[in-house]
């Protein structure tokens, strides 16, 4: 058991035991709520351990402000005289516990319990004719240029020929590419036939 640790807070390393109240700077945490500072270090009965999976809790006791610092310049012979003061904003925290098992080491526990949960049934997918999945132009056909289309229109089969025709038809209508496809289909009738 850890009797001992050193947590960071603001950029500022502090040695800590329970029941301890200590002034860090100022804190965003409300009055009498409660955080887990980072652990750098734990130790304490001879152990020490750098890599701590353990939580240090502390509560905010109060906000309070600092001494006031006086500053004073002066430069001799000319009556300068300058005088300023300064308070740091602090807060009040108390350690409660040393050594509850951390965050990190918990998440993995509720996960697994998770995880039993029945799976939902895969249904498998419609099978589709394979004239209607070859039965569609060539992807990216919509941007094809009319001269792409008469270069292109040589390596199709005759189903993407003909869903091309019909694409042309029903949205773009160019002339020079429905000729193509044209010629394409009759070129690749009379080798079949």
């Amino acid at each position: 058991m850890a009797t001992y640790a050193i947590i960071s807070l603001g950029g500022k390393q502090y040695r800590v035991r329970e029941g301890e109240r200590l002034l860090v700077d100022r804190l965003t945490t409300d009055e009498g709520k409660t955080f887990q500072p980072d652990v750098l270090f734990t130790g304490g009965d001879g152990d020490a351990n750098l890599a701590p999976r353990v939580q240090v809790t502390a509560k905010v006791v109060g906000h309070v402000r600092g001494d006031k610092i006086r500053i004073g310049k002066r430069r001799p012979k000319s009556g300068y005289r300058r005088q300023t003061g300064f308070r740091a904003a602090l807060s009040q925290i108390e350690i409660q516990s040393i050594g509850a098992a951390s965050k990190r080491g918990a998440a993995p526990a509720p996960a697994a319990e998770k995880e039993p949960v029945a799976p939902k049934p895969k249904v498998a997918p419609k099978a589709e004719p394979a004239e209607a999945a070859a039965a569609q132009p060539p992807r990216g056909y919509a941007d094809f240029t009319v001269v792409e289309i008469n270069e292109k229109s040589k390596r199709w089969t005759l189903e993407q020929l003909e869903a091309a025709l019909e694409f042309e038809r029903a949205h773009a209508n160019r002339k020079g590419a429905i000729a193509a496809l044209e010629s394409a289909i009759a070129a690749k009738q009379e080798k079949e036939g």
